[in-house]
């Protein structure tokens, strides 16, 4: 019961820190814009406590679950200093700044990953079995093989290796191989987006070589660890492609999770320690950003969409009530499509499945 109120702690600590930066990223780019900021809140009401400075009121509220920012004048350009009296290129980066700065947390949190000591396990890792017709076949890999680099990436264990394969999938990949007659050599070959069942991209069975492990402790200078978060970063993005684009090839749909799924997976990374759970952080801040800068009612993406009608009408704004009912029958069938995953995510919870399998 303690680890299960812990892991609740966790999870709503992590999504509270990804709220929060988003809903200041809307304060910092309404105060660059000379929009009056009524009220920063930090968790939802009833109020605790707050104060007020530049005209702004910071709140300290009950409910720990993100927080918000309330703008003067959202819908009435008539207001001095309101959001609505700005022009819609103005309001466009108030309402993408959000999303920007979940977009850029990542980048921050990669790099602190990459400044913490870490343990990294080193193994050689050897080729067990390759499979007949394969991209590995076809490129001279054979059992024994130890594969030390791809595409000049140096592999330390079996997660490097599995890494840096999702990132080539579908493209001329290097790899540099030790190889017991000859010595280093390069082949070069294309990791399959769809491969047959137990064969992987490559298809090859890989194992550590016995007596080769170790581990080592890692830590890198500010400027380094930028430099690799940045990196990540990037990685990330194409993980994220190949993804989708295997699921399209694949004609299957992309796994999809709720609130509850995401608690789920935040419990269970959580427990693999303080490092991997801070580097899921930084991918649901991703996802966060790019979600919701879809083009989708209640979204900011959404209401940026009504100002790109607006622009397109030369400045007629659309009716307050009609983005109102737009907006609110857009939030119903999110909250039904919610509910709908929330199901799938429990049914899947209760019958012991992990989205890691």
């Amino acid at each position: 019961m303690l680890t299960t109120v812990i892991m609740i702690l966790i999870f709503f600590a992590m999504l509270s820190v990804l709220i929060l930066v988003h809903e200041f990223g809307h304060l910092i780019a309404a105060k660059r814009s000379d929009v009056k900021v009524e009220e920063f809140g930090i968790g939802f009401p009833p109020k605790l406590a707050s104060i007020k400075r530049g005209g702004t009121v910071y709140s300290l509220n009950l409910i720990p679950l993100g927080g918000f920012v309330k703008l003067l004048g959202e819908e009435d350009p008539t207001e001095p200093r309101s959001f609505a009296s700005k022009s819609i290129g103005t309001r466009a980066l108030i309402l993408a700044a959000g999303s920007s700065m979940n977009l850029l947390l990542p980048i921050i949190l990669f790099s602190l990953v990459f400044m913490i000591p870490h343990n990294v396990p080193i193994e050689q890792i050897q080729v067990q079995q390759v499979a007949p017709s394969s991209p590995a076949a076809e490129a001279g890999i054979e059992q024994g093989d130890i594969i030390l680099a791809i595409n000049g990436h140096k592999i330390n264990n079996y997660g490097d290796l599995a890494y840096h394969v999702q990132l080539s999938l579908g493209s001329e990949t290097t790899l540099l191989l030790n190889k017991a007659a000859n010595g280093e050599q390069e082949v070069t070959l294309v990791p399959r987006w769809i491969p047959p069942e137990d064969e992987g991209a490559l298809g090859i069975n890989v194992t550590g070589v016995e007596g080769s492990q170790q581990i080592i402790r890692q830590s890198y200078s500010p400027w380094t660890a930028t430099m690799l978060g940045t990196q990540r970063y990037v990685e990330t993005f194409i993980l994220f492609r190949n993804t989708i684009r295997s699921s399209i090839i694949a004609a299957r749909i992309p796994q999809v999770v709720g609130p509850v799924g995401i608690y789920q997976m935040t419990a269970e990374v959580a427990r693999a320690g303080l490092l991997p759970l801070i580097m899921f952080t930084a991918f649901i801040s991703l996802m966060l950003g790019i979600i919701n800068l879809l083009p989708l009612p209640a979204l900011d993406g959404g209401r940026i969409v009504f100002l790109l009608i607006e622009l397109a009408r030369r400045g007629k704004r659309v009716s307050p009530k009609v983005e109102h009912l737009v907006n609110a029958v857009g939030f119903a069938l999110l909250i039904l499509l919610m509910c709908i995953i929330t199901y799938f995510d429990i049914t899947r919870i209760i019958g012991g499945g992990s989205l890691f399998e």
